[in-house]
């Protein structure tokens, strides 16, 4: 079972590739595309192969799709067009010439992306309750430590910088305009998030006052 699934996803993940970049690209020669989708696949891999043989249990978590909250299930479904249209800018914008993004920016904005997505390992790491949905489960307890320690949603900072310079590791400006909004969509979540957690996750407000900043460290 646990090989089917990895099996899955390596079979699956060219398919989506197609789908997102090169079908819009109208080429294979989308080399920024290329390069995005290996630096992605290596840290994704190395992620499931973690989570199927050391906690099963946070990846049954990470494949949980319905909200319990009503304000999630908006906000999600508010970014979700968005955030599916932001994939598929950067293959047009390939095919016709809209953005000239230099190849060094396309490098950088690749390793954060990388380093990102390795961030993102080390919180599941640290917190096998890292669920995909809004929702606190019998026995949880507080997680302090890693990178909870220097904020208080650090899957959302990791995640916040993966997707603000995936439109850029891709080669497309224009795809900005769908990522850009996506830090007000995590202030939102996360909002509705702690109110969630203040009122059913014991010792939650306690960890408040010694972790202050929830999303980028002195700044919010």
């Amino acid at each position: 079972m646990k090989n089917k699934l990895i099996l899955k996803v390596v079979v699956l993940y060219p398919v989506f590739m197609c789908i997102l970049f090169f079908l819009p690209a109208g080429s294979f020669k989308f080399w920024e595309a290329w390069i995005y989708s290996v630096t992605l696949f290596i840290p994704m891999m190395t992620t499931l192969i973690y989570l199927v043989n050391k906690d099963p249990a946070l990846l049954e978590r990470r494949f949980k799709r319905k909200e319990k909250e009503i304000k999630q299930k908006i906000i999600v479904k508010i970014f979700t067009i968005p955030f599916f249209i932001g994939f598929i800018i950067p293959g047009f914008d390939y095919r016709f010439n809209w953005s000239d993004v230099p190849i060094f920016l396309v490098v950088i904005a690749n390793i954060i992306v990388f380093l990102s997505y390795f961030f993102v390992f080390l919180v599941f790491k640290e917190n096998s309750y890292a669920s995909r949905v809004v929702e606190v489960e019998k026995n949880q307890k507080i997680i302090s430590t890693g990178p909870y320690a220097i904020v208080r949603h650090p899957m959302y900072t990791g995640m916040t910088f993966l997707f603000l310079f995936t439109p850029i590791a891709l080669g497309s400006y224009w795809a900005l305009t769908m990522f850009v909004f996506l830090p007000i969509v995590f202030i939102f979540r996360i909002l509705n998030e702690e109110n969630v957690l203040r009122k059913d996750l014991s010792g939650y407000i306690e960890y408040c006052q010694k972790t202050r900043y929830r999303l980028i460290p002195y700044i919010w």
